[in-house]
């Protein structure tokens, strides 16, 4: 199986620091996308990577959320949920737009720009293994793990 390789990029991070792609080859990364902070499907999104991180980690897998709120509200909505994962800041929609994530959406009648509720498994050596498209929060989670477990074998 030929996976296309994700082009590398830096962004912002919680915890005063930035996230490098290629700083993580020879890891499985999760990069799950989400329209905004404190809202409750993202919040409870975020929940249910924070619940299952440990068997992530077990597995070597890095995650990270990315959204295109700014740090700060990143660091708070981290802080309050306690997720033990980086929130990457995409305010200028780079990452957004290399993976294609944003889209027009009805909201309350209008159409509106946002992000698309969208993941991406990336394998250990930089290449896209699974890419999920307009997202459903609940089971998604589980269903990412099980994905990143199918990568080991």
């Amino acid at each position: 199986m030929n996976l296309p390789t994700v082009a590398d990029f830096v962004l912002p991070a919680t915890g005063n620091s930035e996230f490098r792609l290629s700083a993580h080859r020879g890891h499985p990364v999760v990069l799950y996308f989400y329209p905004k902070d404190n809202t409750p499907g993202c919040t409870n999104e975020g929940i249910a990577f924070r619940d299952l991180h440990a068997e992530f980690l077990q597995l070597g897998c890095v995650i990270a959320g990315v959204s295109r709120d700014t740090l700060k509200s990143h660091e708070s909505f981290r802080a309050k949920y306690e997720f033990p994962f980086v929130l990457l800041s995409d305010t200028e929609e780079k990452l957004c737009t290399q993976l294609g994530v944003i889209k027009f959406k009805n909201m309350y009648g209008k159409q509106v720009r946002g992000i698309e509720r969208s993941t991406f498994l990336i394998d250990q050596n930089g290449r896209l293994a699974r890419e999920w498209r307009g997202v459903k929060v609940a089971g998604h989670a589980e269903e990412v793990l099980a994905a990143a477990l199918a990568l080991r074998a």
